[in-house]
C-alpha cells in the first residue's frame, strides 16, 4: 500500500541559528511497521517527526509520504495521511471540551454533524475515555490528557501515527494502557522516546539517531539489547534487560540474548492475554458475542503460551 509509505531520502535540515539538525538522513518505512526513533536530547529525533506530515521542510533531499512528496503544495494533503501527537498534549488540546477537541479535526475534513459525532464516539472508545467527553481538557489527569491527544488523531483516521515522548506525562497504569493501545492500532506507527522498553514493547524496527544522522537501523531486539552500540550513543539498555544483569560491552551471545529476551516477552504475556480477556468483555456487553469468543479464544491461547516461555528459557541455559 503506497498511502502508507514514509520514505526519506539524503534529508538535511539547519535550524536559523544554523544548528543542523539533520544530515543526510535516509529511510523507508512501509505499510504496519511499528518503528522507534531514540537517542539523546538534542539528536534529532523531534525535528524528523516533524518532518513526516509538512511542520518542517527539508532543506536538501527528498520526503516521500504515499504518492506524494513532501512540499509546500503538498503538505496539506500529506497531513491527512499522517496524525502527529507533540509531546506535551497540551499543545494538541485547545477547545472548551473533549468532545470539541475530538471533532475539530473530522470537521475539517468536512465531515457531516452525524459522521462527526459518531467518529468522535469511536475515537474515545478506544482510548477508553467515552465518559470524558463533555469535560474541559485543562480538568483532565495527564494520562487522560494524552488519551484523548492520541483520540483527537485516531478520528482523523490517518494511514500512519507519528508520537513524539508519548509516554512521558503518564504514570505506570496509563503507560501500560498506552502500550496496549498502540499494539492495537495496526497501520504504520512511527515513535520516538527515551523509554526504550515502550519501544521495545510497541516497535518491531528501531532507528538509532546521533548528531542528526542515521547510525544504527535494525530490528528492535538487536539494537536495544547491545550495550555496547548504546552506550556509543549516550544512550542505556531498558530497564527491563538492566534488570537481567547483561553483561557489558554489547559481548552477549545470541542464545543469552534470545534468554534476555524471552523473559521480556514472558513478563508481558499474562498482560496482552487479560487485555484481550477485557475487550472480548467489552464486545460481549456490546452485543458482538461472535467477536467476543474469538477474543476470548485469543486470550486463552495466549495464557497457555506462559507455559511454552518457561520451557524456551529453560533450552536457552
Amino acid at each position: 500500500m503506497s498511502h502508507h509509505i514514509v520514505a526519506f531520502d539524503n534529508v538535511s535540515f539547519s535550524y536559523p541559528d544554523g544548528t543542523e539538525a539533520l544530515r543526510s538522513v535516509s529511510f523507508r518505512i512501509t505499510h504496519g511497521e511499528s518503528v522507534g526513533i531514540v537517542g539523546a536530547n538534542g539528536s534529532g529525533k523531534s525535528t524528523l517527526l516533524m518532518h513526516t506530515n509538512g511542520y518542517l521542510l527539508p532543506h536538501a533531499g527528498t520526503i516521500t509520504i504515499g504518492d506524494f512528496q513532501l512540499d509546500k503544495k503538498t503538505r496539506q494533503e500529506i497531513r491527512k495521511k499522517v496524525g502527529l501527537i507533540f509531546q506535551n498534549p497540551d499543545d494538541q488540546l485547545f477547545m472548551p471540551t473533549v468532545f470539541d477537541d475530538v471533532a475539530f479535526g473530522p470537521l475539517n475534513l468536512g465531515l457531516s454533524p452525524e459522521r462527526v459525532s459518531e467518529t468522535v464516539q469511536e475515537a474515545l472508545e478506544t482510548v477508553g475515555c467515552s465518559a470524558l467527553r463533555d469535560k474541559p481538557p485543562h480538568h483532565l489527569s495527564g494520562g487522560q490528557k494524552s488519551a484523548v491527544a492520541i483520540a483527537s488523531v485516531i478520528a482523523m483516521q490517518p494511514d500512519i501515527l507519528v508520537m513524539d515522548e508519548p509516554a512521558s506525562h503518564l504514570d505506570p497504569k496509563s503507560r501500560r494502557a498506552l502500550i496496549n493501545l498502540l499494539r492495537h492500532f495496526h497501520h504504520t506507527k512511527i515513535i520516538a522516546s527515551h523509554d526504550l522498553d515502550l519501544i521495545l514493547d510497541v516497535c518491531r524496527r528501531c532507528i538509532i539517531i546521533k548528531e542528526g544522522r542515521v547510525v544504527a537501523d535494525g530490528r528492535t531486539e538487536e539494537i536495544l539489547s547491545d550495550s555496547q552500540l548504546l552506550e556509543e550513543n549516550n544512550l542505556e539498555l531498558p530497564l527491563s534487560l538492566q534488570k537481567r544483569g547483561l553483561p557489558p560491552g554489547g559481548t552477549m551471545d545470541e542464545i543469552s540474548k534470545l534468554h534476555h529476551l524471552l523473559g521480556h516477552w514472558a513478563e508481558h504475556n499474562i498482560e496482552h492475554a487479560k487485555t484481550y480477556e477485557d475487550w472480548s468483555k467489552k464486545a460481549g456487553d456490546l452485543g458482538k458475542k461472535e467477536l467476543a469468543g474469538v477474543l476470548r479464544k485469543i486470550a486463552e491461547e495466549t495464557m497457555a503460551m506462559d507455559s511454552r516461555f518457561k520451557e524456551a528459557l529453560e533450552l536457552c541455559r
